[in-house]
């Protein structure tokens, strides 16, 4: 029996370096992701606000050029990319090959097409692809190791994974128990302490480059929370829940129905079906003003702070902005989209409940709501929204809300991540066999001497 004890002990020091090294290395590659995606929004804003017709132009050419490219040289790297490191250390595990799922080739890919989705207005997050960016440099680090062995590289690529969500939402608790909780359900005894270090240390570099500022501001609390909310609070996480089932049934119609003719039309035409969903963001977009333009980081903060008033129709048109960047298959994730969609949502109820003197703990609860019910992870839902904000005495109603969303989502839809993650694992292990088959010789085939 192999006693990786020993060497863990002799290489220890050598190990951390390592491992803190290519942390610092993804929290600082994060950080650069999360500033180049801000300058490709305001490029797009600033292009919409002088000529109001320019999504049109933008977000179709933006589309077809960024499906083209991913499919032609970045493989893998479509959509949020939190279900390819599901899939990278389930395949790790097995000692089978992660290089279609996180690697260089896909980190450059995430990143410069990620933020080029954003020039065309499309309603994409950076979070969710900062997670298989980070993988992808923890993965690369395994190469580095003083031993191998002493670390298996699915604990790294959850470890990276993890860190990604540190770095992109400077909230590293949120980070650990999003490894947990998510990505590897479980971290290994020998190796949590190290693996836990590497999280928050990526989460530190991003308060060290821009601060130690909370995402969405800090929440202003005029009123002290009491039993009062409880109707609020029960009524807003059954609609998140309904509405973030909703939301996972339709990001997995490709997969249960995949001989639908729409799906069967965009495997046979996928640029021109890009092309299609640019249209139909652009029209949106329009509607309602820009407000379903972009991540949502800007609506989603000017709603907490007080600065935008938001109408009945644009948590409907940011859902079906998101819901349609989706299906053009391009690199993003649906993090921020999903905070903005929840933040919307809580303004408008506010108006029908009157627990609160103000909307802003409301418009909070139901931004942990919905993100809980679309990504059944209740408890990464509450740290993370908690820590966005600095909603420290929201944190009980928090994972109330996830709890109950998370429970009524449940009831009519699967783990969204963990569906996909099955998805991209079976098509890739589908792959490998493949060419597998395709390099072993047939033994029944003439030697050539």
């Amino acid at each position: 029996m192999i006693n990786l004890r020993s060497p863990w002990r002799r290489h220890r020091w050598g190990i951390r370096f390592v491992l803190w090294g290519f942390a610092a290395l993804a929290g600082l590659t994060v950080v650069g992701f999360s500033e180049l995606a801000s300058v490709s929004l305001d490029v797009f804003f600033s292009l919409y606000q002088r000529y109001w017709w320019s999504p049109f132009l933008l977000a179709p050419g933006v589309a077809m050029l960024t499906v083209f490219l991913t499919q032609r040289f970045f493989p893998g790297s479509q959509g949020s990319g939190i279900p390819q490191v599901i899939a990278a250390t389930q395949l790790a595990r097995q000692n089978k090959p992660v290089s279609r799922l996180v690697s260089l080739r896909i980190l450059i890919g995430k990143v410069f097409l990620g933020c080029f989705v954003l020039i065309g207005g499309f309603s994409a997050g950076r979070e969710g692809p900062s997670v298989q960016v980070a993988a992808s440099i923890m993965a690369i680090a395994h190469r580095f190791l003083p031993h191998a062995r002493a670390l298996r590289k699915a604990d790294l690529i959850l470890a990276g994974g993890a860190a990604g969500i540190a770095a992109a939402f400077n909230t590293p608790l949120a980070g650990i128990v999003f490894a947990v909780e998510e990505l590897g359900r479980r971290l290994e005894t020998r190796t949590s302490g190290v693996l836990i270090s590497t999280i928050i240390l990526s989460g530190l570099v991003s308060i060290a480059l821009l601060g130690d500022y909370r995402y969405f501001g800090r929440l202003s609390m005029h009123e002290a929370v009491s039993l009062s909310i409880i109707p609020s609070l029960l009524f807003s996480a059954v609609i998140c829940g309904l509405l973030g089932a909703l939301f996972n049934a339709l990001l997995l119609w490709p997969q249960r129905s995949p001989h639908h003719a729409l799906w069967q039309w965009r495997r046979s035409h996928p640029i021109a079906f890009a092309g299609l969903c640019g249209v139909l963001i652009a029209i949106l977009g329009v509607m309602v003003k820009g407000a379903s333009f972009g991540s949502g980081y800007g609506i989603t903060k000017s709603i907490i702070e007080g600065h935008q008033n938001v109408s009945w129709d644009v948590p409907i048109t940011r859902f079906l902005a998101t819901v349609i960047t989706y299906f053009a298959g391009m690199p993003g994730g649906i993090f921020a989209p999903a905070l903005s969609v929840g933040a919307a949502l809580g303004y408008n109820l506010s108006h029908f409940v009157g627990s609160f003197s103000n909307a802003v703990p409301l418009i909070t609860l139901c931004m942990a709501g919905f993100l809980a019910a679309v990504t059944q992870a209740p408890i990464t839902s509450s740290i993370i929204v908690m820590e966005m904000v600095d909603g420290h005495a929201l944190l009980i109603s928090l994972m109330a809300v996830s709890l109950i969303a998370k429970g009524v989502s449940s009831r009519f839809s699967g783990e969204l991540y963990q569906v996909l993650g099955h998805y991209f694992y079976h098509n890739t292990l589908t792959e490998l066999n493949h060419q597998e088959r395709k390099t072993t010789v047939n033994p029944s085939d003439p030697v050539v001497k």
